[in-house]
């Protein structure tokens, strides 16, 4: 997703947006990464978010930590491994959500791809999951350390599940923090990014902050199943996206065809007054 933000010094400037911090060079959703992607430029970072046990949300790719961090070696976590249906998909490992922050803290991050990013995996073992705070405090060090503003674009990830399995509200969390940190403004330099409609209709009557839909390559959103998301690219729902959201993150096939011809989904979502 790329959009021009208030603070840019021309109309033609762009954004770049480090997805989970550079993720090739660090492993994902470090502090590392973001600092990293943070040093080589990057105008926003992009943490993703889930819950923990305790209400505090936390960077990971997914609620399950099994993929990214040595919980599967750790022989007083072994009874937390379980199965669970996340969003029609059956994920077996060990998830956010069942470790408090403490517990989430005693263990250490590795590279969730090793095969495609091999050099990450040197950093297995160096590094802890961060909060959302952290990340936070980390920003405000970059901007003090280099002059420049650097943004948020955080998403939350299956906010509408995590409520319906675990209880947890990480709209509500998330809204808080960024008032807390003084954050949720239109102005404040954070996107909040969601695959879910719901989510973002209730943060858009919470917060100021510009709010993305996300948008898979094939399918719906999961909290509205008679919606699909070719159904939501037309004109039509552009228009209705655009009553609850400044703009969507939409898949590149979406916006180029095979051969590279542009679609009508730009300008369409232009004519709706959304940003791209």
């Amino acid at each position: 997703v790329a959009a021009v933000p208030a603070t840019a010094s021309a109309p033609e400037d762009f954004l770049v947006i480090a997805h989970r911090g550079a993720s090739g060079e660090r492993p994902e959703h470090t502090l590392a990464a973001y600092e990293r992607a943070i040093d080589q430029g990057a105008d926003y970072i992009e943490p993703d978010l889930v819950a923990t046990k305790d209400m505090r949300l936390v960077a990971r790719h997914e609620t399950e930590i099994g993929e990214t961090t040595d919980v599967g070696t750790r022989e007083e976590f072994a009874d937390r491994k379980r199965s669970k249906t996340i969003e029609g998909r059956l994920v077996t490992g060990w998830f956010a959500e069942d470790f408090t922050l403490a517990e989430l803290r005693s263990l250490r991050v590795r590279e969730r791809l090793p095969g495609l990013r091999p050099a990450n995996a040197r950093f297995d073992g160096l590094y802890a999951i961060p909060t959302f705070a952290d990340i936070i405090a980390l920003k405000r060090a970059k901007e003090a350390e280099t002059g420049r503003k650097i943004g948020l674009y955080p998403e939350l990830k299956h906010p509408t599940w995590l409520l319906q399995e675990s209880g947890i509200d990480t709209v509500d969390l998330l809204v808080r923090q960024l008032k807390q940190e003084g954050l949720d403004g239109a102005d404040s330099d954070v996107f909040v990014q969601v695959f879910d409609i719901a989510p973002l209709q209730r943060l858009d009557k919470m917060i100021d902050a510009p709010l993305i839909l996300l948008i898979r390559p094939e399918g719906g959103p999961y909290d509205e199943p008679g919606m699909t998301w070719a159904g939501i690219m037309t004109p039509t729902g552009l228009a209705e996206v655009a009553t609850y959201a400044d703009g969507i993150g939409q898949w590149m096939g979406h916006v180029l065809g095979d051969d590279g011809t542009p679609t009508d989904l730009v300008r369409d979502a232009h004519a709706a007054g959304l940003k791209i």
